[in-house]
C-alpha cells in the first residue's frame, strides 16, 4: 500500500487540493503499477508563518511578492 506524504502552505483551494491527490494518486498508478485504491495520498498544510525560506517566513515573502 503506497503511501505519498506532501506538505505545502496552506492558501489552495478544496478543488485544487483535491486535484493534487487524484494526480499523485493516477501518477503512481502509472509509475509503479499500484491500484488506484491501495494508494494513500496525505496532504499536510501548513501556515505561512511557519514556513521558512532562508530564515524568512513564506508569508513575509509573498507580501514582498517573491514567492
Amino acid at each position: 500500500m503506497p503511501l505519498i506524504q506532501v506538505t505545502l502552505a496552506k492558501g489552495r483551494s478544496p478543488e485544487q487540493l483535491k486535484a493534487l491527490g487524484e494526480a499523485l494518486t493516477d501518477a503512481a498508478a502509472d509509475a509503479i503499477g499500484a491500484r488506484p485504491e491501495s494508494i494513500r495520498v496525505v496532504l499536510t498544510e501548513a501556515e505561512p508563518e511557519h514556513w521558512f525560506v532562508g530564515g524568512e517566513t513564506l508569508a513575509d515573502l509573498r507580501r514582498a511578492g517573491e514567492r
